[in-house]
């Protein structure tokens, strides 16, 4: 007992799926069943069950396993002491990869989902636009991940496309950024370029991260490479830089000025109209420019539920109006989106890029980041120099304790601690940028207090379409300042 005691104890806290079996004898001494004698708590069964599944048995807990290819692994490996692998063990419509080795009288057996993790993998790669490929210089085979597929607009059933045929694809006046890339693979052995292909009788803009991989004697063996498609971001970037030309040189009248305020808005982060949904939760966006400045102000927000369920949820404000500002917003806002399709859930960590980004850039601002959760409702959140969310619950508007946290930009190495709130069915979350509580003739403590107040009268009254009610209070533009609000409620 003191042997299942200290491995239930290990084996509760590995981040990996892993189980201890012992064998059940029957009355023949033959092996009849196997007994959960330990499991981790940190990765569960596709029923959501972890270490509550000790002491049970595996026929009550997967009566379908019963006399299977996995069942008949398990006895042989104890029958003979040899470790033992099933490389495609199928459970209902899971797939795993199962090791079993003998230990302690008993089976240790490592699993992992395969199906999730290439899920998981090809929602990444379709959230970031991104695909990553392999060549073998020695056999000349080509493998791509299922996201090269959409970025070369080819049909997975026709396997990659050649390095010849990639090398056709290429605009005429891009193959000497080809060649060079060649070139600091051959010296560095790496390189990152961006390329103009036409592809499916469009121009896309591909930025490419390969990588040369020699044997010991330094003969070249493998490329690996990672391929984004960064056609938008271009776009976006060049018609910034266009219409920011245009400006300098009063090309544009102030009613023009106005209306290019409206589209670049539009262009970097298009605001919806009405409610949308999340997981376990439904938001509503609103976006103000300031009365008295016809030009794009740097607010910005992100709402976005995760491959893993999770919803990132984010605003943040930076210095200034004028195209310079609209620039640092998109630059912070695209770059929070590329850190989140990496797998980044961490607000503080996050946000520690957007700081180092930012000084790169030489810019400041403020931003808060939270990382809902909706299975356990808790809110994990940090902020950098950015007014705190607030909270309505029945009846009562509070502000959200505030962690430490400095102004983006305002120095290189810093840190942003994370706090964590608990969050209830029904609640009302507001995070907005400060031109929200900074008016004019008003203290920002008056004016918070109203928005405050607002909060808490529309979650005492939840029924109907408590977002839209909130939008209308808030919709009052600033004279001085855009404002930019993102509220939540939480639907369960």
């Amino acid at each position: 007992m003191a042997d299942e005691d200290v491995v239930r104890e290990l084996l509760a806290v590995i981040p990996a799926g892993c189980t201890w079996l012992l064998p059940v004898t029957g009355p023949d001494g033959a092996i009849a069943d196997f007994r959960i004698a330990a499991t981790s708590d940190q990765i569960h069964d596709i029923y959501g069950r972890g270490v509550q599944r000790v002491d049970a048995l595996l026929s009550e807990l997967y009566p379908a396993m019963v006399g299977g290819p996995l069942w008949s692994l398990y006895l042989w490996v104890l029958r003979t002491g040899e470790p033992g692998d099933l490389g495609e063990f199928r459970y209902g419509e899971s797939r795993f990869e199962v090791s079993a080795r003998r230990v302690l009288g008993g089976l240790l057996v490592w699993w992992e989902r395969v199906d999730e993790y290439q899920r998981r993998l090809a929602n990444t790669e379709a959230l970031g636009s991104l695909g990553w490929s392999e060549h073998d210089m020695i056999t000349g085979r080509n493998e791509w991940s299922p996201g090269m597929y959409p970025i070369f607009e080819r049909d997975r059933e026709l396997g990659p496309l050649s390095r010849a045929d990639q090398a056709a694809a290429v605009l005429p006046e891009d193959r000497c950024i080809a060649e060079a890339s060649w070139q600091d693979l051959d010296s560095r052995s790496a390189s990152d370029v961006t390329v103009r292909f036409r592809l499916g009788g469009r121009v896309k803009h591909l930025r490419i991260l390969a990588e040369l991989v020699r044997d010991p004697d330094g003969r070249p063996l493998k490329i690996y490479a990672v391929v984004q498609d960064v056609t938008a971001r271009v776009a976006s970037r060049g018609e910034i830089e266009r219409l920011s030309e245009e400006v300098r040189i009063g090309e544009l009248t102030a009613l023009a000025e106005h209306r290019l305020a409206r589209q670049l808005q539009h262009l970097i982060q298009p605001v919806p109209a009405e409610p949308f949904p999340l997981a376990g939760l439904r938001a509503m966006v609103g976006y103000l420019p300031a009365e008295s400045a016809v030009q794009v102000g740097g607010d910005w927000y992100h709402a976005q539920t995760m491959p893993d369920g999770r919803v990132a949820l984010a605003v943040g404000d930076v210095a200034g109006h004028g195209l310079d500002a609209a620039s640092g917003m998109a630059h912070l806002r695209f770059a929070l989106v590329a850190w989140l399709s990496i797998g980044i859930r961490d607000p503080g960590e996050l946000l520690g890029h957007l700081n180092r980004l930012a000084g790169q850039l030489g810019i400041t601002g403020t931003a808060v980041v939270a990382m809902f959760d909706p299975e356990t409702r808790t809110l994990p959140w940090a902020r950098a120099g950015h007014p705190p969310p607030l909270l309505g619950r029945a009846g009562r508007g509070t502000v959200l304790e505030r962690p430490l946290g400095l102004l983006l930009g305002a120095e290189e190495e810093t840190g942003f601690p994370v706090t964590q709130d608990t969050l209830e069915p029904g609640d009302l979350v507001l995070f907005y940028t400060d031109g929200l509580v900074e008016r004019r003739g008003a203290g920002v403590e008056r004016r918070t207090a109203e928005v405050r107040d607002h909060l808490a009268a529309v979650s005492a009254e939840p029924d109907g379409d408590p977002l839209t009610r909130l939008h209308r209070l808030l919709h009052a533009p600033s004279p001085d300042d855009d404002t930019c609000t993102l509220a939540v409620l939480v639907t369960g």
